[in-house]
């Protein structure tokens, strides 16, 4: 541990719990199509996949190729998009130790730009974060690497000293590719059938101060983090 001069976090599932108000945009397009509504805890594990996701939970296999349904659950999603989404317990703290000691931090999520921008600055974190890297910064996304190696560019930091926070396979497999140090969110959106043991992270994490080990730096999770 202790080996990360810098940090990068996907947005949502492990910054933000962004579940709550995607589950009410879906819940709001289910009810156009006279549906019923899904609860929050069969739409949590879907969140990080991302819309096609959610559409393929909520109405079947095909559905995230109807663009229709797309545009109406984004519409939805932008009209609420901080609702009720919060920073996940503890992660104020990690980024305020982070910031104490001048360590760089960034985003990159597959979120497209459009929505990433303004729930990054509802959140009261768009001064705050070294970079964002959306879903279309760049033509491709993760698990591509070309994201997180944009990121660390931008912070100036080489890969190998930067760790990446994630909450799914795809995460995982991003930093790896990268050289970077993955570490995997347990408090984020892991599905029944997720195996994060077996992603090949560097460790698990169960709570954001953990993250405070791998980056050398004292706090509550020194003695708890957890090598995968």
């Amino acid at each position: 541990m202790g080996t990360g001069a810098a940090l990068l976090l996907d947005l949502d599932g492990t910054l933000a719990d962004t579940a709550p108000d995607l589950a009410a945009a879906l819940n709001r397009l289910l009810a156009e199509e006279g549906r019923p509504p899904l609860p929050l805890r069969r739409v949590r594990p879907a969140v990080s996949h991302g819309t096609g996701a959610l559409l393929r939970l909520a109405f079947g296999a095909g559905a995230e190729a109807e663009a229709d349904l797309r545009a109406r659950l984004l519409a939805h999603y932008r009209r609420g998009i901080a609702r009720a989404t919060r920073l996940f317990a503890g992660m104020a703290e990690l980024l305020a130790a982070v910031e104490t000691r001048s360590l760089p931090w960034g985003i990159v999520t597959n979120k497209p730009a459009a929505l990433a921008v303004p729930l990054v600055a509802a959140l009261g974190l768009a001064g705050r974060a070294g970079c964002l890297v959306a879903g279309d910064t760049l033509a491709v996304a993760k698990p591509h690497p070309g994201p997180l190696l944009h990121a660390a560019a931008r912070l100036g930091v080489p890969p190998g000293r930067c760790l990446y926070l994630g909450d799914a396979r795809q995460d995982v497999e991003a930093a790896r590719r990268a050289g970077m140090i993955p570490l995997v969110a347990l408090y984020g959106y892991l599905g029944p059938d997720d195996d994060p043991r077996g992603w090949g992270a560097a460790g698990l994490v169960r709570r954001p101060a953990e993250v405070l080990a791998w980056l050398g730096l004292p706090g509550p999770g020194a003695e708890e983090g957890e090598k995968a």
